[in-house]
């Protein structure tokens, strides 16, 4: 195994608060044989606060038909991955958001079509259930992926004229992934995530630059940079075009599948960017039209650009 892949294992592997393992192990049971993992990550994961929180889970599946059987959740799941649902357990909330093991796997390549998925597992994860040492292994090889797209992604876009750290790589990283969606965030999160575990990201560096390294050995490339900025420089423009419309196309799509998805809208707007926003009633008779007149506000309390 790897270096990269033996600390990806070993950081999955730490312990959780008991109520959050007893939280995934709900949720894979509402799924039966469908379910391979349960991830755990986000906010609540590096703060350690749960209560009065919205925690943050990614049901890894078999595939889509045998999680949903013939719903059009299928579909819905394979046109436009995830689907986000929301979920209670002892005075817990969380979302959950569902993939197959093929989707989990793509989408934390750098031929992503949009970056949510690669930005967040190239941070700090738990896997707080797995159905067997298969998906154990299935769920490493593919978070292995995410922070090698990152760096991948973002060595041409650092300054070349000046001296640069692991920790600036990563928090350059951050802040192009930040960009390229629609969230409420502070202008200096990308900063705050490195920050918050400094240690963390000083080990991984090394170990994910070795990798890239190895890889592109075997394919005969530069040791460092596999493409040019300007072709990187075309591809974060395709990203955040694409954060920004698939951003809308998940808000509709919410409406179908997450009851109460506009109260989880307003919640991340007023953690966000410090406001007291109070939902009116036609936005909760047309949660659709109400979330799209939210995004403003979504918008003007992070940093997208």
């Amino acid at each position: 195994m790897s270096e990269l892949k033996s600390l990806i294992a070993e950081e999955l592997a730490q312990p959780v608060d008991p109520r959050v393992a007893a939280f995934a192990a709900s949720i894979a049971a509402q799924y039966g044989e469908a379910s391979r993992a349960v991830l755990f990550y986000g906010s609540c994961l590096r703060t350690t606060e749960l209560d009065g929180q919205m925690l943050d889970f990614y049901l890894i599946v078999s595939s889509y038909e045998a999680a949903y059987g013939k719903s059009w959740l299928v579909g819905a799941n394979k046109r436009l991955p995830p689907n986000v649902f929301p979920a209670e357990h002892d005075g817990l909330v969380a979302k959950v958001a569902v993939l197959s093991e093929k989707d989990f796997h793509q989408l934390n390549r750098i031929t992503a079509s949009a970056v949510s998925v690669w930005a967040r597992f190239a941070q700090p994860s738990r896997l707080v259930w797995q159905a067997d040492e298969a998906a154990q292994a299935h769920a490493i090889k593919a978070i292995e992926g995410a922070a090698i797209t990152l760096f991948d992604m973002s060595f041409p876009m650092m300054e070349i004229d000046r001296k640069y750290t692991i920790a600036d790589l990563w928090k350059r990283g951050f802040e192009l992934t930040y960009g390229a969606e629609l969230r409420a965030e502070r202008k200096d999160r990308s900063d705050s995530v490195v920050d918050s575990d400094p240690e963390r990201y000083a080990r991984f560096g090394p170990a994910v630059m070795a990798a890239i390294t190895e890889r592109n050995k075997a394919q005969g490339k530069d040791l460092k940079i596999i493409a040019s900025r300007d072709a990187i420089e075309k591809r974060w423009r395709q990203l955040r075009r694409n954060g920004k419309l698939l951003t809308l196309a998940r808000l509709a799509k919410a409406s179908a599948t997450y009851a109460g998805g506009i109260d989880y809208l307003a919640w991340k707007i007023n953690r966000h960017a410090g406001t007291d926003y109070v939902i009116k009633p036609w936005q909760r008779k047309w949660p659709i039209l109400g979330a799209l007149t939210m995004l403003p506000r979504l918008i003007m309390g992070g940093a997208i650009k």
